[in-house]
Formats: C-alpha cells, structure tokens, sequence
C-alpha cells in the first residue's frame, strides 16, 4: 500500500469530525469548542467575533467573516478577483491540479487562497489581504503572490498602510519553484512600502506555517497575533528529529515567538479593529475618501503563471 492510499483509507475509516456531537448540531444552532468542550449558541458565538465565551479559544474564520470583523461595514471593495491560477507544471498526484483548482473554487467560491481590497477602519484607509485557509490550506501559489504584491503596490502608490491577515500550511508544491518566487515577490514589494514610510502590519492567525511565515508575515513593522495561534516554519516532528532533542510543549505558539521576539503584541480578536485603529492614528494615517478605482498600470499586467 502506497502512503496516499493509507492517508485515504485512514480518512474513509475516522468517524466525521464535527463541532459538536449528536443530533442537536444538525442544524447549525449550536457550536462546540474543541479546546474547553464548552456549547455555545452558534449567534452567540459569532456575535463573540468566533470566540468561545467560556474560555476565549479563537475558532478559525473565514475571509469573508475576517473582512466583516476588521472594516468599516461596506467599505470593502475588492481587487484582482479576476486572477485564476493555472497549471504551469501540468502536475497530478492522486487528482490532477487543475480539478482540484475547480473543486476548491466551486466549494469556496473565492479564485484563490486570498481576498485582496481597498476598506476603510473608523473611517480610515488601508490595504487589506485576507487568507483564507479553506482553500487548499491557504497555500501560497503564483496568483495569491500577484493578488498580494499588486495589493501592496497600490498602497503604496496612494500611501496607505497594508494589513494582511495569515494563514497558510506554506508554499502550494503543486506549483514548485514557482510559489517559491511568490515569498521574494511580496517580500520586494513591502520593502519598496517600507522605502516610502509607509505602514505594514500582517495579522497571524491559526495555522501560519512555511513559507508564508518565512516571507511577508514577519516583515511587518509591528508584528500582531491572535491568541494560541500556530506559527512557525518546519513542522514539530521534523525540527524534533533534526535536533535530536524534545521541544517546549508551547514551541511555535504565538505566545512563545512573543517571548522570543517574533511577535510584538497578542490581541484577542474582538479588539483587533480598536487595536489597528490605534496604530493608525499613531502612525499618522488620516480620515479619507477612499477612490476605489485600480490604478491603470495594474490593469496592463499579467501575472506570472495566472489567467484572467
């Protein structure tokens, strides 16, 4: 037996995994914390910004909802959601790339594994990028690095500050060398941000991992995380193995890369738009009216390995 097939037959054979047990679920009133086993009504839970009320355990959230808990109420106007990714390496494992780009983007209805926008915070301007880690687990392909880099090229251009919220399991190996390319990407873009004096703050959020972590998400001149989240590059067992020695049980916690100098600040998700807000006023940025039309230079570009 081949190691895929075991992965698929241990995933025929382990019982549903849902939010909470039994019958009374099956409607969607009430959500099940995985860290305290707490039951919440799911309104409650969401009025909490996906926080469980009992012991404060962040629930992962969609782009959507992150969009709808960071900006001012319809303020968000989206960018570049007319990049598809392609299939530069005709790559198939078990399922061929392109059926699984189909699959993901029927389930999600998002192009790829970020939602890129201009908004406004208490009436505040910013760049907003939004990972969604439904999407083939956030992964980093050729279009989330053009959506990421045109993003930070437009605020730089209009002198906004940046905001882009991770989450990702790291490069997408689907697309080899050339998600790789997409960490100096980014990376050039946000040093050209930084040469302007403009801010950039990326929000870390569960799981931020690989090469995401190693590129634009600790690039940011203040680096904020949720609680409890993980954050890190290689895996626990591989770093275990290759050091030949037991790592702390808080190892890549956002807790212990604070401790550590990763991190600069935690903030609890139902404070992150006073937090930000905060930040912004001290860095100077101004009450505008935002002009959401895209500079014309980003509509004469093609991205590397992306269709329209």
């Amino acid at each position: 037996m081949s190691l895929l097939d075991w992965f698929a037959s241990r995933k025929r054979e382990a019982p549903a995994q849902r939010s909470l047990q039994g019958s009374d679920n099956s409607d969607g009133l009430w959500s099940k914390c995985t860290n305290c086993s707490e039951v919440s009504y799911t309104k409650d839970l969401l009025a909490n910004a996906s926080v469980c009320l009992k012991c404060g355990h962040h629930f992962r959230v969609d782009s959507h909802q992150r969009i709808r808990l960071l900006v001012d109420e319809g303020s968000f106007q989206p960018l570049d959601n007319h990049l598809r990714p392609t299939d530069p390496l005709a790559f198939q494992d078990r399922k061929a790339y392109v059926d699984r780009l189909r699959d993901y983007q029927k389930s999600t209805g998002l192009s790829d594994a970020v939602v890129t926008g201009l908004a406004r915070l208490h009436g505040m301007p910013l760049a907003l990028g939004v990972m969604d880690f439904r999407f083939m687990g956030g992964s980093m392909g050729s279009v989330v690095g053009e959506k990421l880099t045109r993003l930070v090229e437009t605020a730089t251009q209009r002198r906004y500050p940046v905001v882009i919220v991770c989450a990702s399991g790291g490069a997408r190996m689907q697309e080899g060398l050339f998600s790789l390319m997409q960490m100096a990407k980014v990376a050039g873009a946000l040093h050209r941000h930084r040469q302007a004096h403009c801010l950039y703050i990326p929000l870390l959020t569960d799981p931020t991992t690989g090469g995401v972590t190693a590129s634009f998400a600790m690039l940011g001149d203040l680096n904020l995380a949720e609680p409890k989240a993980m954050i890190g590059f290689a895996g626990r067992r591989v770093i275990e193995e290759t050091l030949r020695e037991k790592l702390p049980a808080d190892f890549q916690t956002a807790e212990y890369l604070q401790e550590h100098g990763f991190v600069d600040c935690i903030v609890e998700r139902t404070r992150h738009r006073t937090v930000l807000a905060d930040l912004f006023r001290i860095h100077g940025v101004q009450s505008t009216v935002i002009d959401h039309d895209e500079p014309e230079t980003d509509q004469d570009r093609t991205p590397l390995l992306a269709s329209s």
